[in-house]
This record gives structure tokens, C-alpha cells and sequence, in this order.
């Protein structure tokens, strides 16, 4: 039964906070927008239309109709076939020893990939990079003050410091050069479709072994999911046999 204080009623059925809270709970992140007191009357609004075509449905008998029947025997077939495959499915797990052989055997590939560390300075024109870049190569003006200055990128409020990132996170053409620099290497102009950045290479970090703590979960859906799968196909090649099976 509903709990909460009541809203509104339909043909005697109560509609509840409660029911309200689940409505929206149920649109998932879409439910953010309705959490508000306005939100909360649309919403209550949709739940007593819900009401009224119910109490409507059921004056005119449509449950007994051959349509609705159907229906409702098509959907009971579908939750019938997920409650028999989760009954089945639903209780595979992995222990810790599998998770940890499984990352023990594969070692290798459980690394960090390679990352850098860089600043830069974004602006619309090659021009004005070039006017900046030759300002900083004499000490007319630091890297940080330009960047603050210039800098159409948000990153101007650190002084255009992007912080550390692997390979493929940014722009092909900003990518290729950050990863190609040495430590305290100053290169630009580097066009992207951004406009012209002046990077510099703040640091380079090497691959490292990825710690187990941090991936056993992740190991441990994997196995899961492989164990799902072949659970899955084996008991349908059981029932195949089980059940008769014509394809044509």
C-alpha cells in the first residue's frame, strides 16, 4: 500500500508523495528536471491522467478485450524469459583466487598507458602566436602571464595548464605533438580546429603496472560476463535438444 500524504484521488484510488517520488525516480537522470515543486505538480498531473484512463479501461470492460489478452500474454511471455534467465544467470560470481590468476596471466596488459603532462595557449590566429611565442622565447612575458592574458582556453585561469593526459584524449594534431616534445620543449604554432596553440611539455610519465586493488573489479564483470555467456549457450544447446526445433 502507497504511504505519504495524499494528493489527489481518482475514483477512490489515493495518489501519494510516495508515488510521485517513485514516478520520477523511475525517469531515471530525466527525473532531475521534475524535482522541483513545478515539476512535482506536472508530474502529479500525468499520474491522475494515468488514473483517469485506468478507471475508464476498466467501466468499459477493455482488460476482457481479445487485443488486451494478447497483450498481456505477450508480455507475460517476455517477464517469464527474464525471470528464467536471471534465475539462471543471476547467481554466477567469481572468486577472488580467478580474479587474481586472471590478472596474474595477464600482467602485461594491465599497465597505464603513457601520459604527459603540458600547458598551452590558444588563440584565434597564427599571427598572434607568433607574436606571443617570440615574447616568451625572449622573457618579455612568462608562459602563465600570456596564457592569462591571451588565451581563449579555460585553462588560462592555471595558466594554461592542461594537467596530465594519455595518448588519444586530445585533438589528433595536439596529441601527435605533445607525445613527440621533450620536457620543457616550447612548440607552436599547432593548428587544430580549435585555432593555434602554443604548447609546452610540462612532463612525460612512462606506462606503469596498473595495481590489482584498482582493476579486480573490473576483472571480476569480465569474468562474470564470460561466464554469463557460456552458461547461456550451453543451456541452449540443452533445451534445443530438450525441445523441438525446426528452422526453415
Amino acid at each position: 500500500m502507497a504511504n505519504g500524504r495524499i494528493l489527489a484521488s481518482v475514483a477512490g484510488n489515493p495518489i501519494t508523495e510516495d508515488d510521485v517520488a517513485r514516478f520520477v525516480a523511475a525517469m531515471g537522470e530525466r527525473g532531475a528536471a521534475y524535482k522541483t515543486p513545478e515539476g512535482q505538480k506536472l508530474v502529479l498531473e500525468e499520474l491522475i491522467a494515468s488514473k483517469l484512463f485506468l478507471a475508464d479501461a476498466k467501466k468499459n470492460l477493455l482488460e476482457y478485450e481479445d487485443g488486451f489478452k494478447k497483450r498481456l500474454a505477450d508480455i507475460k511471455d517476455r517477464l517469464l524469459v527474464d525471470y528464467a534467465m536471471e534465475k539462471l544467470l543471476g547467481k554466477i560470481t567469481v572468486n577472488d583466487a580467478d580474479v587474481k590468476k586472471y590478472y596474474d596471466e595477464h600482467e602485461n596488459e594491465m599497465k597505464s598507458g603513457d601520459s604527459v603532462t603540458a600547458s598551452h595557449i590558444l588563440v584565434e590566429d597564427e599571427e598572434t602566436a607568433n607574436e606571443l611565442l617570440a615574447k616568451i622565447r625572449a622573457g618579455e612575458v612568462s608562459f602563465e602571464d600570456a596564457a592569462k592574458e591571451h588565451s581563449s582556453c579555460p585553462s588560462r585561469e592555471n595558466g594554461g595548464s592542461l594537467g596530465t593526459f594519455g595518448r588519444g584524449q586530445m585533438v589528433p594534431e595536439f596529441d601527435t605533438a605533445c607525445f613527440e616534445m621533450e620536457i620543457g620543449e616550447l612548440r607552436g604554432p599547432v593548428k587544430t580546429q580549435f585555432g593555434y596553440h602554443l604548447i609546452r611539455l610540462d612532463g612525460k610519465n612512462a606506462s606503469e603496472p596498473i595495481p590489482f586493488d584498482a582493476v579486480k573489479e573490473e576483472i571480476r564483470r569480465r569474468l562474470v560476463a564470460e561466464k554469463q555467456q557460456a552458461t547461456y549457450r550451453s543451456r541452449v544447446n540443452q533445451l534445443g535438444i530438450l525441445f523441438p526445433v525446426d528452422r526453415y
